[in-house]
């Protein structure tokens, strides 16, 4: 039974056929098959040399940022030391007073003496202005002057030669009087020596007068020359203190307004660091408390400094300035000015708006620790 069946093996064959001449009939005679051929197969790329040290680079970059902030942050909280019971401390920033040389007239700027960064000292000429017109009035009113001295001079020779007349007039009516009573002259011509003593006396009055008017009219044209006088000078621009030119604004030969700006000088002699403190540390803080600047640029020596001014109301927390806790809303501007003494004698190192913090002894009786003792 295991051999195949004769009617099994035709039927097979027959089938065989029929599947033959079916797929004749489906592929064209003309087309050749042909065998695809084996394309490879695509893989996706691997990550190039650069990219991979480009990418390890990244991320060592950014290990060292943080480690960075981390330190900055660990020494910010932990290496600078505690201040004292007593002493508290506020951010801020030195300043300087800023004195504006400005023109009293408007005039023409002829000299500049002076430039940026230049020190002054009080009353240097720093600038002149052209007073050429003003100096032509003076010479008018001097000679106005002279006119009237000559003038006072006339009055006064005639008052000599009043007071010569009223003399003359008085003898007159005495020897007529002395002749009307011995009956040798008339009673009319002793009214006529009366007259004339009396005009005498009213002339001299007169010339005494114009001696007044014409020394009024003298002080007035000397006040005049004054006047023109202080007027030249006050357009000799000085330094009204001790500091260093910050901006030179005007330039020879432009035409200022009145109170028009030509420097702008900081007061070496007046320098300080305005700092906010809480409530409780402001109401401790009395003016005249010694105090201790720290420059962020200079961290050594601590500049010694006094307490000059304390706010009296409340304001709200400068967005520029650090406070201890987010409790400190509302805070109290407190002045720390160094001494002018010691101001002069380190005038080249003082630049304003150097930031630093400001240390201030609450108690006096608080000692100063070892970085705050100053020079």
């Amino acid at each position: 039974m295991n051999a195949t069946s004769e009617p099994d093996q035709k039927a097979k064959e027959q089938d065989g056929q029929h599947d033959a001449a079916h797929d004749a009939l489906l592929i064209p005679h003309d087309v050749v098959p042909v065998s695809s051929p084996k394309l490879p197969v695509p893989l996706p790329p691997a990550p190039s040399h650069h990219r991979r040290l480009w990418r390890r680079s990244i991320v060592l970059l950014l290990l060292i940022v943080l480690a960075g902030a981390g330190g900055a942050i660990y020494w910010l909280k932990y290496s600078q030391p505690s201040l004292p019971p007593g002493i508290t401390s506020g951010n801020g920033r030195l300043e300087a007073d800023e004195i504006d040389i400005s023109t009293k007239f408007a005039d023409r700027v002829a000299q500049l003496f002076v430039d940026e960064g230049d020190t002054v000292k009080p009353g240097q000429v720093v600038a002149r202005m052209d007073t050429s017109d003003l100096e032509a009035s003076l010479k008018k009113m001097e000679a106005e002057v002279r006119q009237a001295q000559r003038a006072l001079d006339e009055a006064h020779a005639n008052v000599v030669q009043q007071q010569s007349q009223l003399t003359l007039a008085q003898q007159e009516l005495e020897r007529t009087q002395s002749l009307v009573q011995r009956g040798y002259a008339t009673k009319e011509l002793l009214d006529q020596r009366q007259q004339q003593l009396n005009g005498a006396t009213a002339a001299l009055n007169a010339a005494n007068f114009r001696v007044n008017q014409s020394e009024h009219a003298l002080e007035a044209s000397q006040h005049d020359v004054e006047l023109y006088k202080v007027n030249i000078a006050d357009n000799t621009l000085v330094s009204p203190r001790d500091g260093r030119i910050q901006y030179r604004i005007a330039n020879i030969g432009e035409v200022l307004p009145a109170g028009g700006k030509v420097f702008t000088m900081l007061d070496l002699t007046y320098v300080y660091m305005d700092i906010y403190l809480p409530t409780a540390e402001a109401g401790k803080a009395r003016v005249g408390n010694d105090a201790r600047i720290v420059l962020d640029a200079r961290p050594e020596p601590a500049i010694p400094a006094k307490v000059s001014f304390i706010a009296a109301d409340a304001q709200f927390t400068p967005k520029a300035v650090e406070t201890k806790t987010e409790r400190d809303k509302l805070m109290f501007r407190v002045r720390v000015r160094i001494d002018p003494q010691r101001l002069r004698a380190h005038a080249d190192a003082v630049k304003s708006g150097v930031p630093g913090v400001a240390y201030v002894k609450l108690d006096p009786q608080a000692p100063w620790p070892e970085g705050l003792q100053g020079p």
